[in-house]
């Protein structure tokens, strides 16, 4: 029988064994004439067929019942697997709609070509001036320069070179010591603190030391110190510089650059080490970075260039309302696909062949469980901060007879997202909205223990059953079916030693149609 309370999806054991058991009788019946045929003398008696037949005839009722109960299981399982598929999509689908996002995603524009901006979870709706004074930089120097031969023979001794409050520390020795090795090592250093080195080669021949940070920000000036040189006059020692961070005024709104000083003023400060300075509708703000984040709530700018020789840049935070309804549709689409896959499960179709008129789950009380439950949350409203919303206020209309959901007016879903978002943040809130409560259930429904893994749980066990029952019955049927041989081939060879005999006695004293040879001879 069905192992699903209530299913009749499809041909019962009880069905089978009596259609296994009819025809296992016709064969018997047919089996029977070759038995007779060898009594009355022919001698052709079809052990394999007989013994066929009346193994059948004892088991083929219960085998059909056993093979029938397996493939009902499977199907079931199987059809629960679908269903829990299209639940688990479903719950996918929910996410922006359970954890509170729904009205939390906006969208940042910014007039002009040298800022964007994107805005995130915090965000709130406004128009801000944005005002850059300038970019944050890294900075570039350059030493100066090195004959080819001082570059060839830069002489040996230590360089510790800084950038913040990293440093890392090289030692120069005559294996290293060209003002290329010098470069490479610099590049090449596990610390190295975030430096470009290379080599720059002049017209004439002069080489030159370029270095570049590559930390943006006032703080991350570059310092190189050289020690433990064999002379003062070593060409290492004019590697040496220090730099100094600039100062930002009291304001805010203004730093001074970063500048150098090096031995003989031979280093080239080519860009200077600068944060970002801006303003956001008048508020003075700064940043060592070029992305900037954390001066307004949930925005994130990326300064390209400054305002200096163009108008102040007009950034716009509005809900993204295209996210919006795009995250309501595919709820929309995830919950009618659990609906229709629901339906299919559980169809009837009259004028179907017997035993496939109903789907694997018809009747089911998990289905009817999980319909009726779903219903009752997506028909229902939900209040939260004083505000009661429905689907229905939505555009989103619930059929009665399908169950399945439709955005019967979309106009009204692009104005509710557009001009009364708080409409939708209650109906779909992460407490009691309706996108937590179908989570909620969906959880229950599918969790270890819930009502979807005891029912496939207790279909399982009924396979496991029945799977040990086949096995029983097979071992019968080779027993049995061993036993009607052994007893029939034994039969059969009796049938035909007496089949000779009688031929022969015929033979001998003659039969209906013939007087046999005693009698010939005697007379």
């Amino acid at each position: 029988m069905s192992t699903i309370s209530g299913s009749t999806s499809s041909t019962t054991p009880a069905e089978a064994a009596a259609a296994a058991s009819a025809a296992a009788q016709a064969a018997l019946q047919e089996a029977s004439q070759s038995l007779i045929s060898g009594v009355t003398g022919d001698t052709s008696m079809d052990v394999s067929t007989i013994v066929t037949a009346l193994v059948d005839s004892k088991v083929a009722g219960q085998q059909a019942a056993l093979e029938t109960e397996v493939s009902n299981d499977d199907t079931q399982i199987s059809a629960i697997g679908q269903l829990s598929a299209a639940l688990s999509q479903l719950q996918v689908g929910l996410s922006p709609l359970f954890n509170g996002d729904i009205a939390s995603t906006f969208n940042a524009t910014v007039s002009g070509s040298g800022l964007s901006a994107t805005a995130s979870t915090g965000a709130a709706s406004g128009a801000y001036t944005v005002d850059v004074s300038q970019i944050a930089q890294a900075q570039s120097l350059t030493s100066g320069a090195f004959s080819s031969s001082d570059a060839a023979d830069m002489g040996t001794g230590t360089l510790t070179i800084s950038v913040g409050g990293q440093s890392m520390s090289l030692d120069i020795t005559s294996s290293n010591d060209t003002l290329s090795d010098i470069a490479s090592a610099i590049r090449s250093s596990s610390d190295n603190p975030g430096i470009t080195a290379s080599v720059i080669t002049g017209s004439n021949g002069t080489e030159y030391l370029s270095l570049d940070s590559s930390e943006t920000g006032a703080s991350n000036v570059i310092n190189v110190s050289v020690s433990n040189t064999t002379s003062s006059s070593s060409p290492l020692v004019n590697l040496g510089v220090t730099s100094t961070a600039g100062a930002t005024s009291s304001s805010g709104s203004s730093s001074t650059a970063s500048s150098i000083t090096s031995t003989s003023g031979a280093w080239t400060q080519n860009t200077a080490a600068q944060d970002a300075m801006l303003t956001i509708n008048g508020i003075a703000a700064s940043s060592s970075s070029n992305t900037v984040s954390g001066v307004l709530s949930g925005v994130t700018l990326t300064l390209g260039q400054s305002t200096s020789t163009t108008t102040p840049y007009t950034l716009s935070v509005a809900p993204n309302t295209s996210t919006m309804e795009s995250d309501i549709e595919t709820f929309v689409s995830d919950y009618n696909t659990v609906i229709s896959t629901v339906a299919s499960l559980t169809s009837f179709n009259s004028s179907g062949a017997a035993g496939s008129q109903g789907g694997p789950l018809l009747g089911s009380t998990m289905v009817n469980q999980i319909q009726a439950t779903f219903g009752v949350i997506v028909g229902s409203s939900v209040t939260s901060g004083g505000i009661t919303a429905t689907l229905a206020q939505l555009g989103i209309s619930l059929n009665p007879t399908s169950g399945t959901l439709t955005i019967s007016d979309p106009t009204t879903l692009d104005n509710a997202v557009t001009s009364d978002p708080a409409q939708v943040e209650a109906l779909f809130n992460s407490t009691n909205g309706i996108g937590q409560q179908l989570n909620a259930q969906i959880t229950s429904f599918t969790q270890s223990g819930g009502i979807i893994d005891d029912t496939e749980s207790t279909i399982s066990t009924n396979l496991q059953s029945v799977t040990s029952q086949t096995t029983s019955l097979q071992t019968y049927i080779q027993q049995l079916t061993s036993q009607y041989t052994d007893e029939f081939t034994s039969l059969n060879d009796l049938m035909t030693t007496t089949n000779n005999e009688s031929q022969y006695l015929t033979a001998l004293f003659g039969g209906a149609n013939s007087s046999g040879t005693l009698n010939s001879s005697s007379s």
